[in-house]
Formats: C-alpha cells, sequence, structure tokens
C-alpha cells in the first residue's frame, strides 16, 4: 500500500522521496525519456545523455522529477 496525501503550503524536498529498483536502468531511462521523463543532470553525473550515475561499488542510479518537484529514482544495484 502506498498512502499519498495532499498539504497546503507544500515545499518540494531537495532529496529523493522515492525510488524504484530496476533489473537493467539503462533500459528504464531510455523508455522513460521517450514518454517524456527529463531525467537531472547532476554535475557529478558520468552518463550526461541518460543522466546516470556510477557509484564506486558499481551500483546506478538516475533521478528525475514528478510534476509537483519532488525527487525520485530509478536504481540497479549490484
Amino acid at each position: 500500500m502506498l498512502r499519498i496525501g495532499k498539504v497546503p503550503d507544500f515545499t518540494p524536498a531537495p532529496y529523493t522521496v522515492l525510488g524504484w529498483e530496476v533489473a537493467n536502468i539503462e533500459e528504464i531511462v531510455a523508455w522513460l525519456q521517450k514518454r517524456g521523463v527529463a531525467f537531472e543532470k547532476y554535475p557529478f553525473v558520468q552518463d550526461k545523455e541518460l543522466g546516470i550515475w556510477t557509484a564506486p561499488t558499481g551500483d546506478k542510479v538516475a533521478w528525475f522529477k514528478d510534476p509537483d518537484g519532488n525527487v525520485l529514482s530509478v536504481s540497479q544495484h549490484k
């Protein structure tokens, strides 16, 4: 179950509030981009085309925002 509440005077948090683990991040990011999702291009992200950051451990993360400005992510873990 996922509960979502609407609040007055909402200010989005500057950090990830919800994320999904995926099996193939490159495939999912490309699929979402084709559907109009814009991924954040943070300065530390190595893959500027897809917006995927690779951690020293090999885990990968890509961030995007929902219409209210909340930061969401998809990630692939080794």
